[in-house]
Formats: structure tokens, C-alpha cells, sequence
């Protein structure tokens, strides 16, 4: 019987880049990242990072200039989970100019699931056997030298970061468990205690970032067992974890609701999600704080780019076309139901009804911090 993979939103490329390029979502997640900073309370040897889903790596190179900003002298030790092998190149792009700021830093990327990520370490045997982990020490002193030699590594990446789909889900699972350490040459000797080896990885973080780490439509235990348990877990004494999703309730869901009337793909909030895992820390949760926040402080947005003029009486079809796939995109609506509403003009009606009522289109997302309390 032939194996018909189960449709996942965000592996359709073209929406998730048209998305990236005309909303600021991944700015104003960077935003709410850096309010976070100023509590961390590292240790030596270094600050250590975690994002749970690198995506492209905007987000995460916004983090990287502000802790800099906060801790312009401190190693830096971080790691990124991604199991896309474009977003993994996007990313290596945005790196040369971090090594020039930051020369003090332990960048590393690896393919690995949830649980598996923050230790660096696949759990399954037959995977340990498998296990690709190189390490890439850059010579030289400029971002030009170091982005020539992360560009010729692309080969490692095209064997390391295959990907097969699940039969049961059809999320994606790594072919082979892949971990790629990356840092300046001439700052070796000051890293030496900072560079992971293989086998011999601890998973104490001081920041734990984890924005869109689930599909929304996933119920609130699942979220819990396979995201955020093992990220909660990976914390060091003091060290926090802000998780970001989409909530609704925004012009955005206006629109879509236009033509599904009853489409509700945000229905686990914040409070369901650390209730949850209260439960499942048990007599462990004594050592964490869980921060859903008032929704002032939890909630924030972020908007489709327009210019002033754009929201006219007569839109721009590229206007509503992006509007339109930011909507569907945030939303999570399967191409199979995408197909018969293109089949006619009434999406493009009810998206410049939604843009001339909002004078644009914006969505909330939510945030809320775990933190490990101290020993």
C-alpha cells in the first residue's frame, strides 16, 4: 500500500518565505527575546543558548546582537535545532558578522528531535551508530573568510540534514542524527571548556527560546510531552524559557473566518499549556516557576508590512496576495481546502474588506516564561 505523507503546513516554502518577508513577526519576537536577557544570570564557562526551532535564523541573530549588547565579554555557547536543510544554510548566511562582534562564540547546529537537541545526543542505538557531528574551525580574521568556508561545507550539510516523513504524522524525521559545531580557530584556547565533544554534552541553558514550536492544531499534551517537558528540563538553575505561538483572536482570523466561518485552529492557550505541564513535572515542578503573565504583558503583535498609500480605495493584487498568505499562513490552512477557495474571487473580496476595516492586517501572538528556580 502506498504511504500518503499527512500534509504539514510549514513545509510549504513559498508561503513561509512570502510570509518572513512582508510580516515582522520574527522582529517583534526579538523583541520580546531581549526583555528576557537582563534576567539571565549565567555562569562560567559561557552563556548558554537554546532555539527550538532556528527556522531561517532572523530571529536568533537578532538575540545574538542584543546579548551581546548585555554581555559584550562573556563566551557564548549556542545551539540551534533545524531539521529544514535551506533554513540550515539561511542561517550559516547571517553567522560571518556574528564571529566578528562575538569572536568568543560556540555556534552549533543539529537536526536532532526535542528530546535529543539540547544534549546533542540521539537516544535510539541504531541513530548512535549513524551519528554525524563535525566541527568546523574557522581561519581568518574577516566575515568574508568565515563565509566562504561555511559555504563549503554544503556538501556535509546536503548528507546530514536529509529528511524522511513520519508515517504516522507526517512531521519530518532526520535520515541521519547530525550535529555541526562551529567557532573561530584563534579563540580555541579560550573556548576549549565551551566546545561540545561527541557523547559528552550537558544540556543546562540559560535561555531556552522556543517561538512557533508546534502546530497549532496539536492538542495541549502532545505539546507538552514532546516540546515543552524536554525543553523545560534543559534549563540550568536560574536559566529561562520563553515559548511564543499564535493566539488569534486578530484581524488575521477575521479574514479567514470570512471563508471558513467556524475555523479555530488556536484552541490550547498559555494557561492550558503550563497547566499541563504542572502536571507532568509532578513532584519536580517545585523547581520551576511557570509565568503565564497577564495578557498586557503576555500578548503582543505584529503586522503585515504596507506602505501609507497601499490601503487605498482600490488595493494592490500583490498587497492582497501577501495579506491573503498571511493570513492562511498563521492560520495553518491545508492546501486541500485552499484549492476551492481559490477556485473563486471571494478571498480577494474578503481580504481588501478586512484590510480597508483594519487600515491593514495585524496578528497577536502570546508569550509565556518557565524558569528554573535556584539551587
Amino acid at each position: 500500500m502506498k504511504f500518503v505523507r499527512p500534509f504539514r503546513f510549514y513545509d510549504n516554502r513559498q508561503k513561509y518565505l512570502a510570509f518572513v518577508n512582508t510580516c515582522n513577526e520574527k522582529w517583534q519576537v526579538a523583541k520580546r527575546v531581549a526583555l528576557e536577557l537582563g534576567q539571565l544570570r549565567p555562569e562560567p564557562p559561557a552563556l548558554r543558548v537554546f532555539d527550538a526551532g532556528m527556522g531561517d535564523g532572523t530571529v536568533l541573530s537578532h538575540t545574538m546582537r542584543a546579548l551581546h549588547f548585555h554581555y559584550p565579554t562573556l563566551p557564548f555557547y549556542v545551539v540551534g535545532k533545524e531539521i529544514s536543510l535551506e533554513d540550515i544554510r539561511l542561517s550559516l548566511e547571517k553567522l560571518p558578522d556574528r564571529f566578528i562582534e562575538h569572536p568568543a562564540s560556540v555556534f552549533v547546529f543539529t537536526n536532532l528531535n526535542y528530546a535529543e537537541a539540547p544534549w546533542l545526543q540521539p537516544r535510539a542505538e541504531h541513530m548512535v551508530e549513524n551519528f554525524n557531528f563535525r566541527v568546523v574551525e574557522l581561519g581568518g580574521t574577516s566575515a568574508y573568510e568565515y563565509g566562504q568556508q561555511l559555504g563549503s561545507i554544503d556538501e556535509f550539510l546536503v548528507d546530514g540534514w536529509q529528511a524522511r516523513a513520519s508515517e504516522k504524522t507526517g512531521n519530518p524525521l532526520y535520515v541521519k542524527p547530525s550535529v555541526l559545531v562551529m567557532y573561530r580557530k584563534d579563540q580555541r584556547f579560550l573556548l576549549d571548556s565551551v566546545i561540545p565533544r561527541m557523547h559528552m554534552c550537558r544540556a543546562d541553558y540559560d535561555l531556552v527560546l522556543a517561538s512557533q514550536p508546534w502546530r497549532a492544531r496539536m492538542d495541549a499534551e502532545f505539546k507538552v510531552k514532546y516540546v515543552l517537558g524536554p525543553l523545560t528540563r534543559a534549563l540550568r538553575p536560574t536559566g529561562r524559557l520563553l515559548a511564543v505561538h499564535s493566539i488569534g483572536n486578530d484581524p488575521g482570523l477575521e479574514l479567514v473566518r470570512e471563508i471558513w466561518p467556524n475555523e479555530d485552529p488556536f484552541q490550547v492557550n498559555r494557561h492550558e499549556l503550563l497547566r499541563k505541564l504542572r502536571v507532568m513535572l509532578g513532584d519536580e515542578v517545585r523547581n520551576f516557576e511557570l509565568d503565564a503573565a497577564a495578557d498586557d504583558r503576555a500578548i503582543f503583535q505584529f503586522r503585515m508590512h504596507t506602505l501609507p498609500d497601499e490601503i487605498a480605495e482600490s488595493i494592490g493584487t500583490s498587497t492582497l496576495f501577501a495579506a491573503w498568505n498571511a493570513a492562511i499562513y498563521v492560520a495553518q490552512i491545508e492546501d486541500q481546502r485552499l484549492e476551492a477557495a481559490l477556485a473563486k474571487s471571494q478571498y480577494l473580496e474578503a481580504t481588501a474588506k478586512i484590510l480597508h476595516k483594519h487600515n491593514g492586517l495585524w496578528f497577536n501572538d502570546e508569550s509565556f516564561v518557565v524558569s528554573r528556580i535556584p539551587d
